[in-house]
């Protein structure tokens, strides 16, 4: 499910909790929920039965620390531990980048651990990967408890190839955000291998590493050039150097402006309308049209319309619900909701709108939604 978003630099990847029923799966998303900075999470969804078990899966959008000059955002979620459940088990580990393994440390629970590990394996392979080839972190969880067996004896039974592990007690999140950084780093450095992750960019000489700080360097440098010509002046003649920042200072990028301003009239499709069924292409022309004259409150809007139209294409249910069985990234349905709700937006805002627009055409088209009659 990890995907790139090159326009806000930012990278999507999906952890899943796993384990048998009460192991502390959903206890532990929930004491991350509670660590992390609001500006950095989502909403978190939960769908439970009367038992307080997870029925269907949690979903909580984190966004962590920087890759390179790239954010990182995880969605975490985590399956239904009873057995009965396996085919929605294995719908939520579609898709994902990670797994933990959140085994219950009580003697009692030891068959429970091998068996939900074992259906792990089982549903992962199903999906064309091999468990000791995939990013995975056990939790030995309910250390706080009384008569919990010891870690070695856990580990033979359960961590023969030695991943990384720790030990948690959910109940008071001791050691579960240990347990998230260091699933995260395996998955970063999985999606680097894969060269999904983007390296980080080539830095020349002494120049700061990532986007912003090269553009602080820019902007510091132009502001400089006019009286700092001197030191390019002993490599020539001194004339010479001065009057080639003259000559650059002058091309702002300014005059390919105006060569937008004819496009209204041209009949060409954008990507979005080109890439819209049939009843959601006028929906697809507002928002394009709303972005290239700069009406971009308005773009984000006519988007955010048209995604809960098209959305509503998979059946009845909740947004997050619906998304996930078009496999939408819901952490950028979030970011799209909450830039729905702000006075001022800018080019990119919109640009990241219409991107999130045409994944849920291309979902759409994936699995042939809406039918033709």
């Amino acid at each position: 499910m990890s995907s790139v978003n090159l326009m806000a630099r930012e990278v999507a990847a999906k952890i899943v909790f796993y384990g048998p029923g009460l192991s502390g799966k959903t206890t532990s998303l929930r004491k991350i929920y509670e660590t992390v900075r609001p500006a950095h999470r989502g909403e978190m969804m939960s769908i439970a039965t009367e038992g307080d078990r997870t029925l269907f899966f949690d979903f909580l959008p984190v966004k962590v620390e920087r890759v390179g000059d790239c954010s990182v955002r995880l969605a975490l979620y985590t399956v239904p531990g009873q057995v009965f459940y396996n085919a929605t088990r294995k719908l939520v580990l579609q898709g994902a980048d990670g797994v933990v393994f959140v085994a219950d440390s009580q003697p009692e629970a030891m068959d429970a651990n091998r068996e939900s590990l074992a259906n792990l394996e089982e549903n992962l392979f199903e999906h064309g990967i091999r468990l000791d080839r995939f990013p995975l972190v056990m939790q030995w969880n309910k250390r706080d408890l009384d008569g919990v067996l010891p870690v070695e004896v856990l580990r033979k039974e359960l961590n023969p190839r030695g991943v990384p592990e720790q030990e948690t007690s959910a109940a008071n999140g001791r050691g579960v955000l240990d347990t998230l950084k260091a699933i995260t780093r395996l998955v970063i450095k999985d999606l680097r291998a894969k060269r999904i992750v983007p390296p980080p960019r080539p830095t020349a000489g002494a120049q700061p590493a990532g986007l912003e700080a090269q553009l602080t360097q820019h902007l510091q440098h132009r502001q400089q050039q006019p009286g700092a010509a001197a030191p390019q002046a002993p490599q020539g003649g001194g004339p010479v150097p001065r009057v080639a920042p003259v000559a650059v200072m002058p091309q702002p990028r300014l005059e390919p402006a105006p060569i937008p301003a004819p496009q209204p009239g041209p009949k060409l499709l954008g990507a979005a309308s080109a890439l819209a069924p049939g009843d959601m292409f006028d929906h697809a022309r507002a928002a394009e049209a709303a972005f290239m004259t700069g009406d971009y409150a308005t773009c984000v809007t006519a988007c955010s319309d048209a995604i809960r139209r098209a959305l509503a294409f998979a059946g009845e249910g909740s947004l997050g619900q619906q998304a996930f069985l078009l496999r939408v990234d819901g952490a950028d349905l979030l970011r799209l909701q909450g830039l729905a709700t702000q006075p001022h937006l800018r080019v990119d805002d919109a640009a990241f709108a219409l991107y999130v627009l045409m994944q849920v055409f291309v979902r759409l088209n994936a699995v042939g939604l809406p039918s033709a009659e």
